[in-house]
């Protein structure tokens, strides 16, 4: 697979997409993470919001990108202190196992290297070891875990790698 061109989107853009994308890749987590993703209570508005103060990245053709034209791939980067925070990060089912997620992550780093910014951060879930493994694959060591409120055990893992 030729590599795909990455696109920033701006708060204008048609965000329902990138909505769909996202909705679709996380899918498989609702019967196996507990609490929800936070993703059940984004909207397209939220996506448009991440864009206005930070960035939101998709790969594939934007000048295809409608309500019913699904990116390839999608993230939303955060800058946060010291490093960039990588988050709604997403390769549609069709895609994966082509080297898109390693593609978008080098994407990540650069955005970080030219923030000023020593690393790439990002969090999963401690019920998804598949994405533990991948994410150690693409360079990440594990850096933490936390507990969402209520939670008494950890429920996710905070991975970082330098930029």
């Amino acid at each position: 697979m030729t590599a795909p061109t990455l696109h920033r989107l701006t708060p204008l853009d048609d965000m329902r997409a990138v909505h769909a994308l996202l909705m679709d890749a996380f899918a498989y987590m609702a019967s196996r993470i507990d609490p929800p993703s936070s993703l059940l209570r984004m909207h397209p508005t939220d996506l448009a919001q991440a864009a206005a103060t930070g960035e939101v990245w998709i790969a594939g053709d934007t000048a295809r990108l409608t309500a019913r034209a699904t990116p390839m791939a999608c993230m939303v980067l955060t800058a946060r202190a010291d490093t960039l925070y990588l988050g709604k990060f997403a390769i549609a089912p069709p895609y994966r196992g082509r080297g898109l997620a390693r593609q978008m992550i080098e994407h990540a780093a650069a955005r970080a290297r030219a923030r000023g910014l020593a690393s790439v951060t990002l969090e999963t879930r401690v019920e998804l070891s598949e994405n533990q493994a991948a994410f150690c694959a693409l360079g990440f060591v594990e850096t933490g875990r936390s507990a969402h409120a209520g939670y008494d055990a950890p429920t996710s893992i905070t991975y970082r790698r330098p930029a």
